[in-house]
């Protein structure tokens, strides 16, 4: 077990067919080789005071006499459909303080991998036609990326205050039984993959973790997470689904695009 806990994940994803056993001999010898290592960079206690549907991210780590230094606004969608047993259409920019309440809230930003050197090692498993270490090989990297963005999240917590007392067993914290949550470019909450760019730069992911965006965002390499952290008690995850072309021609200004260039990358969201 290493620090981030990740045998005791792994007690929920190992079957009869890939016993723990063989999982635990994997993860001796990549640890062993010094071949899948871990990398990450945080970028954690930053106020975010709003007025907009977005969440503006501010240097605090300077004199108190000097104005922060805006570094980051992370525009966000809202839904727009009504939903059985929901009165609200849910936005990120819900779980923080809107600027007329004079209170300083706070949002985190993560990236990080466990795939630096798995793919030397997966092409070495398939010239020799070891399907199964591959397939293993790739599936713990994932596993290990995963667990390293818990870590983060825990540490997070535990920074704001609210999670120093967390006791949670590995089958709570799988259950997110924990306050806060952790949400992804490209998912549902935050469909929009252009805006791993923002958040890379802000975190300077590329030069600090080596973790690289491909032309269609895609994160490389492939065992990475990467995302923003809300403390918000009643945060909770959601699908922004479907947006109207008001929405979209609002979040190109905001975000400094063309509505050409949202409708490409939100197209599973067109509602029009």
């Amino acid at each position: 077990e290493n620090s981030f806990g990740v045998e005791t994940i792994f007690q929920q994803v190992t079957t009869k067919k890939v016993g723990r056993a063989s999982v635990a001999k994997t993860l001796e010898q990549l640890a062993a080789a010094g071949i899948v290592t871990q990398k990450g960079e945080s970028f954690r206690l930053a106020p975010e005071p709003v007025a907009e549907p977005a969440a503006p991210v501010e240097q605090v780590s300077v004199p108190a006499a000097r104005v922060p230094r805006m570094l980051a606004v992370f525009s966000q969608l809202r839904q727009q459909w009504e939903r059985p047993g929901q009165k609200d259409f849910r936005s990120l920019s819900d779980y923080i303080a809107p600027q007329e309440s004079g209170r300083q809230d706070y949002i985190g930003a993560f990236a990080v991998t466990s795939g630096h050197g798995c793919d030397e090692l997966v092409k070495q498993y398939d010239a020799d036609h070891d399907e199964y270490n591959s397939i293993l090989t790739k599936a713990l990297a994932d596993r290990l990326a995963e667990a390293f963005a818990e870590y983060i999240h825990a540490q997070a917590r535990k920074d704001w205050g609210f999670g120093q007392t967390e006791n949670l067993t590995s089958d709570e914290i799988i259950e997110e039984k924990y306050r806060g949550i952790r949400p992804a470019y490209g998912y549902p909450a935050c469909p929009d993959h252009t805006r791993k760019r923002q958040l890379f730069d802000l975190l300077h992911a590329e030069e600090k973790a080596g973790i690289k965006l491909t032309e269609s965002y895609a994160m490389w390499p492939a065992a990475s997470v990467s995302g923003l952290l809300f403390a918000h008690p009643a945060a909770r995850y959601f699908s922004v689904d479907r947006i109207t072309k008001d929405q979209v021609e609002s979040y190109a200004a905001r975000t400094g695009q063309t509505v050409a260039e949202v409708e490409r990358w939100l197209m599973p969201n067109l509602g029009y």
